[in-house]
């Protein structure tokens, strides 16, 4: 009896020891092989940075179907990762349309606040009902609150593709909310103005979008001619420079401050083209003249070892155009097919390009890579089936009827968007300067630059006034990736790189075969049942024995 009761006292004693030490001393264990419960280093960093209390509400709950109910499940295993990390971090599921709530009037009032819900086909009661979900959380934070979209939509996949790319994008969602909640901005953006870039409110959705992580102000060349050390001077205060859709040429005194702004290290974004054409001239008359443009930056770019080509690409893997079809009343816009406006995708894994819907461009040249010094990725490419056209060149709608055949696209895969990262040479090198700087370098330091060759890859749609979503076809409803590949773009350019790298982060979820589960059904169910029955039987039976053995 003592010996039982002292064993009992050493038992609660190790129990006890274990509880103080695990309550001092957390931690949790993922055992998946994908490690998706673990959380990288940088959001780890960024969770713990967190002070505050900060509250997520996830509207993700209501009448979900299987696909819909796994996106919340990890959604939920995420920030219970986030909240283990740090107790400041509160969540919680809400149905935003309760029992006497009208759906539509809700998801008006979502969309209202850029959070537009989805229509999804519920089996209730035998039936198949549609009903509206809201796959979206709002981080609030310090008094200041912004939106998660947890769906992350691809052009032409099914559902299933399309929750596993959302599960694989979560903790990115999150991440990049919490830093542009929490982090101050510092680094600065320079919006180059004075070459006849394109309108502000082109650009405001984009604007909008990076205004949330850096400075941004419109930056004009003008005094360059009067005071070009000045200018040089005040450039080199921003961290980035932006350049949309120049339409006149630059002086040589403009390129020999954007040149020596490279030199100290800047870093650069061009969206540039060299082939004058509008799609507006184009609806209005129904044919219009595509002409070379010369923007006199061909020296620059070819010393940084790019080139854009004097053509325009061809590619039937594009976006349609929407043309007036009917007459009077019954006029209706209708698609038709139209080569002019690629959907390009990546032909590599680079963290920019990574997990992102095709991203739209109109009327876009093709790209040279050139042998130097200089690291050059393909960040965005032209389809298989697509070809380069030279120009000045007329442009009609009657190309719309125009069936094309693989014989008339031998090459394809035009680069069309190229990251360049090393230590460019200046254009400058052994030439006479247009004016005197007395810092002037012939090499500059380790940097990086995008050149993308259209100028309309960022520009959003105007629609009775109101700016449109960059990216957003009004006609279709479907979303391109656009503002996503332009924004890591420039997360990457600035430094932000493995916020940008967590895009990269892959899940393997098991996916349970559909036509196995039909077809074996009835057996499993059977094998699940009558295990159990048999087990119970076995278990009765063993008893009956022992108990006949230990009485006899």
């Amino acid at each position: 009896m003592k010996k039982q009761l002292k064993s009992g006292i050493i038992i609660m004693l190790l129990l006890l020891v274990v509880n103080v030490i695990s309550y001092h001393f957390y931690k949790r264990f993922d055992f998946t092989s994908d490690g998706r419960f673990t959380i990288s280093q940088i959001s780890e960093n960024l969770i713990d940075s967190i002070e505050s209390p900060l509250k997520i509400s996830v509207f993700l709950k209501g009448e979900l179907n299987g696909e819909f109910k796994r996106l919340q499940r990890e959604t939920q295993f995420l920030l219970e990762e986030f909240k283990a990390q740090n107790p400041q971090i509160r969540f919680e599921f809400i149905n935003p349309v309760g029992e006497k709530d009208n759906p539509q009037q809700v998801g008006n009032a979502f969309y209202q606040n850029g959070m537009m819900p989805e229509n999804l086909s519920v089996m209730k009661n035998g039936k198949l009902t549609k009903t509206l979900i809201f796959p979206w959380a709002v981080v609030k934070y310090k008094g200041q609150q912004m939106p998660v979209h947890l769906l992350n939509k691809k052009l032409n996949a099914n559902v299933e593709s399309m929750i596993n790319s959302s599960v694989q994008n979560l903790e990115y969602a999150f991440t990049d909310v919490f830093l542009k909640l929490s982090r101050e901005r510092k680094k600065k953006i320079a919006v180059l103005r004075s070459n006849g870039e394109l309108e502000d409110r082109y650009l405001t959705d984009f604007l909008s979008s990076i205004r949330e992580y850096y400075l941004i102000a419109p930056f004009s060349l003008d005094s360059v001619q009067t005071h070009p050390q000045k200018v040089l001077k005040e450039l080199q205060k921003f961290d980035a420079i932006i350049e949309a859709k120049p339409t006149e040429a630059f002086t040589d005194k403009e390129i020999y401050v954007l040149d020596q702004y490279i030199m100290n290290g800047g870093k650069a974004l061009w969206m540039v083209e060299s082939v004058a054409v509008e799609k507006d001239s184009l609806k209005q008359t129904g044919s219009t003249i595509a002409m070379p443009r010369d923007l006199n930056l061909l020296n620059l770019f070819f010393k940084y070892g790019i080139r854009i080509n004097y053509e325009l690409i061809n590619d039937v893997y594009s976006a349609p155009i929407y043309l007036a079809a009917g007459k009077a009343e019954d006029t209706q816009l209708s698609p038709y097919p139209w080569f002019y406006e690629p959907l390009a995708k990546s032909p590599s894994k680079h963290p920019i390009v990574s997990n992102i819907n095709a991203v739209k461009f109109e009327f876009a040249n093709s790209l040279d890579t050139l042998k130097n010094g200089i690291s050059k990725t393909v960040l965005l490419q032209s389809s298989e089936l697509s070809r380069a056209e030279d120009v000045p060149r007329e442009i009609s709608l009657n190309m719309i009827n125009v069936k094309p055949t693989p014989e008339q696209y031998p090459k394809g895969n035009f680069p069309l968007a190229v990251l360049l990262e090393g230590e460019f040479t200046s254009v400058y090198k052994n030439r006479i300067t247009p004016f005197e700087y007395n810092n002037s370098k012939d090499k500059s330091i380790r940097t990086k630059q995008i050149v993308i060759a259209d100028g309309d890859v960022v520009k959003n749609e105007i629609a009775k006034g109101e700016v449109l979503s960059l990216g957003f076809d009004r006609f279709t409803g479907d979303t391109y990736g656009n503002k996503t590949f332009l924004t890591n773009a420039l997360n990457y350019l600035l430094g932000d790189e493995d916020l940008v790298k967590l895009r990269n982060k892959q899940i393997n979820i098991p996916q349970l075969n559909p036509d196995k589960i039909l077809n074996e059904s009835t057996i499993w169910q059977v094998l699940n049942i009558g295990i159990g029955i048999l087990l119970i039987m076995a278990f009765g039976i063993f008893m009956y024995w022992f108990r006949q053995n230990k009485y006899r």
